[in-house]
């Protein structure tokens, strides 16, 4: 197969490196795991082969994560965050004039595809999930997951072995006596990430990747296949994925790894997942984060300042609060008069846009009260329903003057990127099961 042009994308301050291959009917989108290099895998015969035979049914599309690979680095030069690699996504299939693509990952790449597939159904035609997770780290509702010690050990491990041929035996083990290929793997591993790079980016994924309450709201077909005994990785993680994913198929793949591409088995098994007849039906929810904002004491103000003087003063709001949803590319859904209900598809950029909010109306003398919540919504037509939308709502009530308050998903979902919080204990909202602990944004 002849070799494709690199190409590169702009998102954010960086750029993320891709591919395409062949011209097969379907967009299938490849999120290959931590060791990614567009340029070099092409050294590796198992990655080649699987890309030909993926090409036979499809259009593939390859990249490389923001700080890996031959993709710019991540924001700040930080790990990066759940959010930005799902940027990412976006960004390539837009470049590469994709409206929808299946997307197959692999290990830590599955909570990414399973993120993006929650939040952008119309841009997801299928999900194949090969030995991915849905949480890691044990807990006392998922017993399943494994020690912090274990975390420990393999985040070690990358630490001192990465990018060489030990650490491509131990991850790969049906190399056996094949000498070539974990040489060049293990030369692909240095070019896409440091041991720094490695340890700290998987480190992140073991502690702190958790996307189990996203699993009931992927609506997409979704294929899930794991390897009986790979290291590190117990089946029982892909068999809850697919327990929890509605209508998901499982497949159990013999062995104890994938050789280093997908094998032709399994491409087979991918290959009738996708080219049957499957119809993905009218989308009618959607994961996002909703923004409440709302203007405190706004009846005494209107009252104090007269009608006139108000609606000048609200017209100036509302150019303000747009222009910054504008800047963090918000979905404005309501006003509701003296406040905003917005969406975003990444709850970083949702935070931020809500901070700018308050700085550039406090400017104005209007103080808020800002609410988040991701959530699954119910998409009626151009609006937003469902308890998510009631949470964000709730939430936002309880929020100081100027203060942008948050649940506890929204910040689970941040973790890395360098938003902070302080916790504001338990509440009970009202209309809504259970109690919530909330947390306020830092400025």
């Amino acid at each position: 197969m002849k070799r494709p042009e690199t190409k590169y994308v702009a998102v954010g301050d960086s750029e993320v490196a891709y591919q395409v291959v062949g011209n097969g009917p379907n967009d299938v989108l490849w999120m290959y795991p931590l060791g990614s290099h567009v340029d070099l895998f092409w050294q590796i015969p198992s990655y080649a082969e699987s890309l030909d035979r993926l090409c036979a049914f499809s259009r593939v599309i390859v990249l490389d994560r923001r700080g890996l690979g031959a993709s710019g680095p991540a924001p700040d030069g930080a790990v990066p965050s759940w959010e930005v690699f799902t940027e990412d996504i976006g960004a390539v299939l837009d470049a590469a004039q994709s409206t929808r693509a299946a997307i197959v990952s692999n290990r830590e790449t599955g909570q990414i595809a399973m993120l993006y597939a929650g939040m952008h159904p119309e841009r997801v035609s299928a999900l194949v999930l090969l030995n991915t997770t849905a949480r890691y780290l044990e807990a006392d509702d998922y017993p399943i997951g494994e020690t912090s010690a274990t975390v420990d050990t393999l985040v070690e491990l990358m630490r001192t072995a990465w990018g060489t041929e030990e650490f491509a035996r131990i991850m790969v083990p049906s190399l056996g006596y094949d000498e070539e290929t974990p040489r060049v793997m293990a030369m692909v591993q240095r070019a896409s990430a440091t041991p720094r790079q490695a340890a700290a980016l998987y480190d992140y994924f073991l502690r702190n990747g958790d996307v189990r309450q996203v699993l009931p709201s992927i609506q997409v077909p979704t294929l899930v296949l794991h390897v009986q005994n790979l290291p590190f990785l117990p089946i029982a993680h892909g068999r809850y994925i697919a327990e929890h994913i509605q209508g998901a198929e499982f497949i159990e793949l013999p062995g104890a790894d994938l050789g280093g591409g997908i094998p032709a088995g399994a491409i087979a098994d991918i290959a009738e997942f996708l080219t049957g007849e499957r119809s993905l039906g009218e989308i009618d929810r959607i994961l996002t984060t909703v923004l409440f904002t709302d203007i405190v004491g706004s009846t005494t103000q209107a009252a104090s300042l007269g009608d006139r003087r108000w609606r000048s003063l609200l017209d100036a709001h509302d150019r303000a609060v747009r222009e910054q949803l504008r800047r963090f590319r918000g979905n404005e859904i309501n006003t509701t008069g003296d406040g905003f209900v917005a969406s975003f598809d990444g709850p970083a950029r949702a935070i931020r846009c809500a901070r700018e909010i308050t700085e550039a109306t406090g400017k104005l003398g209007i103080e808020l009260r800002v609410g988040l919540h991701t959530g699954e919504c119910e998409v009626r037509g151009a609006d937003l329903g469902g308890l998510a939308v009631h949470i964000a709502s709730r939430v936002g009530a309880l929020a100081n003057p100027g203060e942008v308050l948050v649940s506890g998903t929204v910040k689970d979902l941040v973790i890395g990127s360098g938003i902070e919080f302080s916790e504001q204990g338990k509440h009970e909202l009202k209309g809504v099961p259970g109690s919530w602990t909330l947390f306020a944004v830092k400025s």
